[in-house]
């Protein structure tokens, strides 16, 4: 089984990872959370992932980081070695759930499901009318635009 460690801006981090086990209470073990606060240095964050990598005591571990670029992401890509730990960033809650949902097949595996998760996790919904109300059209001139 493979461990996730999930480094994002204070307080995404913690917030995904208590979405994840509301859904997922048994994945408790195997998920992590590092929330990067401003005010602390990276080193200090690699510090503390670390340690969390070590806590986490799975022989592999996907890596999720919030923002390509930024610290958590930074630190991400010096902890991981792309062997026995993967980065993945733009962290999302689909991710996160396929994530958790596979985290048993290989560490290569686990990876390219997170990322379909991520990107089919985000779909665009149609406007439609709030329910029990009919939309107004154009020619509605003696419609008034208030409610009761």
């Amino acid at each position: 089984m493979n461990g996730i460690l999930i480094i994002a801006h204070a307080p995404l981090a913690s917030a995904l990872r208590q979405c994840a086990l509301h859904v997922f209470p048994d994945a408790g073990s195997a998920l992590v959370a590092l929330d990067v606060e401003a005010q602390t240095a990276p080193e200090e964050t690699l510090e503390q992932a670390r340690k969390l990598l070590q806590q986490l005591g799975m022989p592999q571990t996907l890596v999720l980081a919030d923002l390509f670029g930024a610290t958590p992401s930074n630190v991400a890509a010096k902890l991981v070695d792309g062997i026995n730990s993967r980065l993945l960033t733009g962290v999302n809650l689909p991710m996160l759930m396929r994530a958790i949902s596979y985290r048993h097949e290989s560490l290569e595996s686990l990876a390219s499901r997170a990322m379909m998760g991520a990107t089919q996790g985000v779909v665009s919904v149609a406007a439609t009318a709030p329910q029990n109300q009919s939309r107004r059209t154009s020619h509605d001139q003696d419609q008034h635009d208030h409610q009761q």
